[in-house]
C-alpha cells in the first residue's frame, strides 16, 4: 500500500511558520497573492458562501477554484463565544487538485484568516484610501485588532493607530500587545476621539446586530472607511446615510448585498467590485473630499490565495506535519480487501 499523505499545517506550526517568516513580512506577501489573484478574478469559480445560520451565530463554507487548484474553508462565527473564553471565529481550510480530487493541504485558519482579512483591508486600502494617509482609528479591539494595525502600517505606512472599544479591557490588551511595533498608539475613551485626526477609519465589532458603531455627523470629508464587522445577515456597523454618501467597493456584490452593510440599501444601489479598480477597468477614489468605503465582509478567493501562500511556505520551511487521510488500496478497486490485509 503506498500513502497518500496530506500536507497539514496545525495550529502550533502555523504559529511557527509566521513567526520565522515575520508577522509585518506574512501580511505583505498575503496582500500581493490576494492582489495577483484579484487581477485574474474572472477564472475563478465564485459563489455566495453557504450558511448555517442559528439564533447564536453562523456556520459557513467558503469554495473556489481557478481550474488548476479548487479551495474552501470552514468558518464559524458566534459573538457569545467570548463570554465563555472561546473565540468569536475559528477556520480550517483545504486545497485540492481539480485534475484528481485528491486533497493537497489541510490547515488551521483561526490564525491564517485574522491575517488574510487584515491583509485584504490594507491592500484595499493601498487603492482607496487618501494619499499619505498616517493615522487610522481602529474601532473594536478584539482578536483581529492588532492584525489589522500592522498590516496597514506594513503596506500602507501608517504611522499612528487610534483605538476605541466598548470595552477598556479590550483596548488594554491591544495596546500592550502592540506596544514596541512602532506604531504611535493612542486609547481613546469614545468613538469620536479616536477618528480625531484619522484618515482611515476601520470598524471590526463582534455583536451580532445592526449596530451603529459610526453615524454620520462623526464623519468628516477625505476619509476611507474599512468596515469589516457586519459579515452576515442582521449585523452591521454604518449608519445607512454613511453608506449613501459614500463610494462604495466591495468584493462580491452577490455576497456582500446579503451579509455586508449595503444590507442597508436598494438592491440595485451602485457599488464597485474591488478587482476593477485593481485591475485599472474603473476608478477607485476620484477626489481628496470624497469618502470610500471598503464593505469588506471576506470572499473565498481571499482564502485561497492564503492557502496557496501557506502551502508553499510551510513546504519551503518543513513547518508541518503529513495526515495519513486517503485511503490508496494496491489495486483502486479493492477498497474492502485492503480493510482485510489490514487484519493480518
Amino acid at each position: 500500500m503506498m500513502l497518500n499523505l496530506v500536507p497539514f499545517v496545525s495550529v502550533d506550526k502555523m504559529m511557527q511558520l509566521v513567526l520565522h517568516l515575520g508577522i509585518e513580512r506574512v501580511l505583505i506577501d498575503l496582500a500581493a497573492e490576494i492582489e495577483a489573484d484579484f487581477r485574474r478574478w474572472p477564472l475563478f469559480d465564485k459563489t455566495p458562501r453557504i450558511a448555517s445560520h442559528s439564533d447564536v451565530g453562523v456556520i459557513e463554507l467558503m469554495p473556489t477554484s481557478d481550474g488548476v487548484t479548487y479551495g474552501f474553508k470552514y468558518v464559524n462565527g458566534h459573538p457569545a463565544n467570548m463570554k465563555q473564553g472561546l473565540q468569536t471565529v475559528t477556520a480550517f481550510g483545504l486545497l485540492a487538485d481539480v485534475a484528481t480530487g485528491y486533497p493537497v493541504l489541510l490547515s488551521e485558519m483561526t490564525i491564517l484568516t485574522a491575517l488574510r482579512t487584515a491583509a485584504t483591508s490594507a491592500m484595499a486600502a493601498k487603492h482607496l484610501a487618501p494619499k499619505g494617509a498616517t493615522t487610522m482609528a481602529l474601532i473594536g479591539n478584539g482578536a483581529q485588532a492588532e492584525f489589522q494595525a500592522l498590516a496597514f502600517k506594513a503596506i500602507c505606512g501608517l504611522t499612528e493607530v487610534r483605538l476605541y472599544d466598548i470595552d477598556p479591557a479590550a483596548t488594554a490588551k491591544c495596546a500592550r500587545n502592540l506596544a514596541g511595533s512602532g506604531l504611535n498608539v493612542v486609547q481613546c475613551a469614545t468613538p469620536e476621539e479616536a477618528i480625531l485626526g484619522a484618515q482611515i477609519i476601520t470598524t471590526v465589532t463582534a455583536d451580532k446586530t445592526n449596530a451603529t458603531i459610526l453615524t454620520d455627523n462623526m464623519l468628516g470629508a477625505g476619509v476611507h472607511i474599512n468596515g469589516v464587522g457586519g459579515d452576515c445577515p442582521g449585523k452591521t456597523e454604518l449608519h445607512r446615510d454613511i453608506l449613501l454618501r459614500s463610494k462604495i467597493f466591495v468584493e462580491y456584490p452577490a455576497q456582500t448585498r446579503v451579509e455586508g452593510e449595503i444590507q442597508q440599501l436598494d438592491p440595485d444601489h451602485p457599488v464597485t467590485e474591488l478587482w476593477q479598480v485593481i485591475t485599472g477597468a474603473t476608478q477607485g477614489r476620484t477626489s481628496a473630499a470624497e469618502v470610500t468605503l471598503f464593505d469588506s465582509v471576506g470572499f473565498a478567493i481571499e482564502d485561497f490565495a492564503a492557502l496557496r501562500y501557506i502551502l508553499a511556505k510551510s513546504k519551503a520551511t518543513g513547518l508541518y506535519d503529513n495526515l495519513d487521510m486517503i485511503a490508496d488500496p494496491d489495486d483502486p478497486r479493492d477498497l474492502y480487501g485492503m480493510i482485510l490485509r489490514a487484519a493480518g
